[in-house]
């Protein structure tokens, strides 16, 4: 009986811990991606106006390539 008992708890304790694993991850990923979004067309336009330059639909695709590649 006391076998049965322990496996059933390792289970229980497993799951419990994998879902609470899960919404810190989540929670934890949601407030990292508030803090540092991932870069866009717009901000590589707004970066090369505050560098003193008006960039081309061409240079702005050319950039995001240049950084999807090394994702």
């Amino acid at each position: 009986m006391a076998l049965w008992l322990a496996i059933v708890l390792m289970v229980v304790t497993l799951l419990v811990g994998g879902v609470l694993g899960f919404f810190l991850a989540r929670r934890w990923f949601k407030k990292y991606l508030e803090k540092n979004p991932p870069v866009n067309e717009l901000m590589i336009r707004e970066m090369m106006r505050q560098m003193g330059r008006t960039p081309s639909e061409k240079q702005v695709r050319q950039i995001l390539a240049s950084m999807n590649q090394y994702k």
